[in-house]
């Protein structure tokens, strides 16, 4: 019974702790869908560093307007490169055949991306890409390795390389993964985290848009709940005082 209550622990286990070299991930990452300003960053950095290759099919632009309060002239004018219509989804202006060509597969629509693999694979991937020249697009990544991807993001994060002494390298600190940034981009390592922060907290959102305000009723729902039970437990007295 120990041996199974063990196994049956295990298998719930998010399978979004682990890369697919089966090692924990570098990164652990705790979304913050809650904080507005950082979900609007985030959704201005997704339109200008992955729309151009990655759509969000399920995901309407007027549903950001409305979720995120960003009005909707706001929207057509920062976010909207493939479509002026409000109502559209999020389709990339990347043509399915050309990428395939190039990449060796279209990359992949990202709107459930957080929900199929976890916000810490997300956040850990953004960040633990390194140089890499035996890799056709000169970069490889810790998380997923052999990643056809380009490191879209170098101009910002820099660009790091693996090394085999775990130490501090002379722009920026290691992280404990064996990688150390060799040429700093525009945003410190610091600030980096932050931008990666921020687009996954909107890929969080984007998943599953009503987390936020379900997140926030259940504690009322849950309060509902306790009263209407003291409620049926007086009744219940009641009803039952004489007999008893």
């Amino acid at each position: 019974m120990k041996r199974l209550f063990i196994a049956l622990a295990g298998l719930t286990l998010s399978a979004s702790a682990f890369a697919n070299s089966g090692h924990p991930l570098p990164f652990a990452f705790t979304p913050d869908t809650a904080n507005l300003p950082s979900v609007q960053r985030g959704a201005r950095d997704y339109m200008a560093y992955c729309s151009g290759c990655h759509s969000m099919k399920h995901l309407r632009y007027s549903r950001i307007a409305q979720d995120l309060g960003i009005p909707e002239d706001l929207v057509k004018k920062n976010l909207m490169f493939t479509t002026d219509k409000i109502g559209d989804h999020i389709i990339s202006s990347m043509p399915v055949v050309q990428a395939q060509q190039w990449f060796g597969q279209a990359p992949p629509d990202l709107t459930v991306e957080t929900r199929a693999r976890g916000a810490d694979w997300v956040y850990s991937y953004l960040n633990s890409f390194y140089v890499d020249e035996s890799r056709p697009v000169g970069v490889n990544n810790l998380v997923l390795p052999g990643a056809s991807m380009p490191h879209v993001l170098w101009e910002l994060q820099g660009w790091q390389v693996k090394s085999e002494a775990k130490a501090e390298a002379s722009h920026g600190e290691a992280h404990g993964t064996g990688l150390e940034l060799a040429q700093p981009g525009k945003l410190s390592p610091e600030e980096y985290k932050k931008f990666t922060a921020d687009l996954t907290n909107f890929m969080v959102y984007a998943a599953e848009p009503g987390r936020a305000q379900r997140v926030a009723l259940g504690p009322k729902v849950i309060l509902y709940l306790l009263v209407l039970t003291w409620l049926f437990y007086a009744l219940k007295k009641e009803f039952w005082k004489d007999i008893h």
